[in-house]
C-alpha cells in the first residue's frame, strides 16, 4: 500500500513515520517548506519537490492524504482534482469545517475521485501513542483504507475495554466510520469543543490553587478596591506542580490533559515562560455555532471559547468601556499597577 502525505509538519511527518513503522506502508510526501521535507526524509519518507511529482510517484489507484491548515484545503482539493484520476482517493485529515467536506466530496466525485474526511486527534505524541481517527465518507472507500487507519490508531490495548463480552470493533481500535461525508470532521469539531472546556476547567482550577495565598498579599485599602473579607482563609502556599502530580494518581480528574499539565508545571512551576495568549483554530467556534443551530445549550464550551479571545486581548476595548462608564457615573479613576 502507498500513501502520499501532503503537509509534513508536526502531525503529517509523524503520521507518515507511524504508517511506515506500524503498517509497512510506503509513504511519499510533499511540503512547500524545505525544512519540513528534510525532517520527513530523515524519518524515511520519500519526499518530492511538488504536488505534481508526488502524484506521479504513486501507483494507481492513488491515496493522497492532506494534513494542512483548513485555509489551504480547498485550493489543494482543486489542484488534486486536476492531477488525480478516477478511483483515486483524497483524505482530508486536517481540522477542516465539516460543511466544506460535503462540497469537496461533490467536487471530486464529479471527476470520479473519492473523498474521506478524517478528524485526527493525537497531537505531537501520536507517533508513539497512536491517533484517534473520526472518519466520514463512503463505506467501500473506508474499507479500502482500513489498513492505514489501523496502523495509525492506538489499538484496543490503549484503554480498558468497556465490554469484554462483545467482539472488538474498529472504535475500540481507535478509528471509526462515523457517517457520510462531513461526519468525521463534525465529530472532531465537537471533540475539540469539549477539549476547550476541559482545558479551561484545568486552567481555572490551577489558577485558584496558585492564588490560594491571596490573603498573604498586602493590598492598599482604597475606595476602588473591595477588601478581602477573610484574608486568613487564604494563606496557603501550595505547590501546584506537586498537586498536579498527585491528581494523576487515582483522582477522578486524572486524564492525558492532566498528564500534560503536570509535565508543563514540572518544567516551569509558575509558567513564567508563557504569555498566556491562547489561539483558536476554528473548531470551538464551529461547535458553538452548531449548538446554536441545534438549540443545544453549551455554556461551558462557549465560555471556554470566549476566554481564549480574552487571553489575546480581544476584550481590551470592552474593558476600557467598563472603565469609562465607572469614571463617568461615579468619578472612579483606574487603579494603576
Amino acid at each position: 500500500m502507498q500513501i502520499g502525505m501532503v503537509g509534513l509538519g508536526r502531525m503529517g511527518a509523524n503520521m507518515a513515520a507511524r504508517l511506515r513503522e506500524r503498517g509497512g506502508i510506503e509513504v511519499h510526501g510533499f511540503d512547500p517548506a524545505e525544512a519540513a521535507r528534510a525532517s520527513a526524509s530523515a524519518l524515511g519518507v520519500s519526499v518530492h519537490g511538488s504536488l505534481d511529482e508526488l502524484v506521479h510517484a504513486l501507483e494507481a489507484p492513488r491515496v493522497v492524504w492532506l494534513m494542512v491548515p483548513a485555509a489551504l484545503t480547498s485550493q489543494l482539493v482543486d489542484e488534486l482534482g486536476s492531477l488525480l484520476a478516477p478511483d483515486d482517493v483524497v483524505v482530508d485529515g486536517g481540522n477542516g469545517f465539516y460543511r466544506d467536506d460535503v462540497t469537496h466530496a461533490a467536487t471530486l466525485a464529479a471527476r470520479g475521485i473519492h473523498h474521506l474526511d478524517v478528524g485526527t486527534s493525537g497531537g505531537v505524541w501520536g507517533r508513539e501513542r497512536g491517533y484517534c481517527l473520526m472518519i466520514g465518507g463512503d463505506p467501500d472507500v473506508f474499507a479500502r483504507l482500513e489498513p492505514a487507519f489501523a496502523a495509525l490508531a492506538p489499538g484496543v490495548d490503549a484503554a480498558p475495554r468497556t465490554r469484554a463480552d462483545v467482539a472488538v470493533g474498529p472504535e475500540e481500535q481507535g478509528y471509526l466510520l462515523c457517517g457520510p461525508h462531513g461526519a468525521g470532521h463534525f465529530v472532531k469539531m465537537v471533540h475539540n469543543g469539549i477539549e476547550y472546556g476541559l482545558m479551561a476547567a484545568f486552567a481555572e482550577g490551577f489558577s485558584i490553587l496558585e492564588h490560594a495565598n491571596a490573603g498573604s498579599v498586602a493590598l492598599a485599602a482604597d475606595a476602588e478596591t473591595a477588601p478581602m473579607r477573610e484574608p486568613d482563609a487564604y494563606r496557603y502556599e501550595l505547590d501546584v506542580a506537586k498537586i498536579a502530580e498527585l491528581w494523576r494518581r487515582g483522582s477522578v480528574v486524572g486524564s492525558w490533559l492532566l498528564d500534560l499539565a503536570a509535565r508543563a508545571l514540572a518544567d516551569d512551576p509558575h509558567l513564567e515562560q508563557l504569555e498566556g495568549r491562547v489561539a483558536d483554530s476554528g473548531e470551538g467556534r464551529w461547535t458553538v455555532l452548531a449548538a446554536i443551530d441545534e438549540t443545544v445549550p453549551a455554556p461551558v464550551i462557549a465560555s471556554a471559547l470566549f476566554a481564549r479571545y480574552a487571553s489575546r486581548g480581544e476584550d481590551a476595548f470592552a474593558n476600557r468601556v467598563l472603565s469609562a462608564l465607572r469614571r463617568e457615573f461615579g468619578g472612579h479613576e483606574e487603579r494603576r499597577p
